[in-house]
């Protein structure tokens, strides 16, 4: 499986983000590398049907599904703790779990 963090230019969680991102896929025993996709134009969010940074993509696809309209944005996730910048380590393991595996 193939795993990428998409962020935007200056997103103030992307370190953290990739730091969760690596410690999740760690502790699922999965030690595989992270491509980092920087998106700079709507073009590019639409195309990938981003919907803001950070976004953790797990074999292309959004691990946090979206109903949203693909945007350059910053991104929230809902936490125990209200909403958040990133999503708890747990919340991303568990949507890790559940993606489909693909190759």
């Amino acid at each position: 499986m193939t795993y990428e963090l998409r962020v935007i230019p200056d997103c103030p969680n992307s370190i953290a983000a990739l730091e969760l991102f690596r410690r999740a896929l760690a502790a699922e025993s999965t030690g595989a590398d992270i491509r980092v996709v920087e998106l700079s134009n709507e073009e590019q969010a639409e195309s990938l049907n981003f919907h803001g940074s950070p976004s953790f993509i797990a074999g292309d696809r959004d691990v946090f599904p979206s109903t949203a309209a693909p945007a350059l944005t910053c991104r929230v996730y809902q936490t125990e703790a209200g909403l958040a910048g990133l999503p708890s380590q747990k919340d991303l393991q568990a949507a890790l779990r559940s993606a489909p595996r693909t190759s």
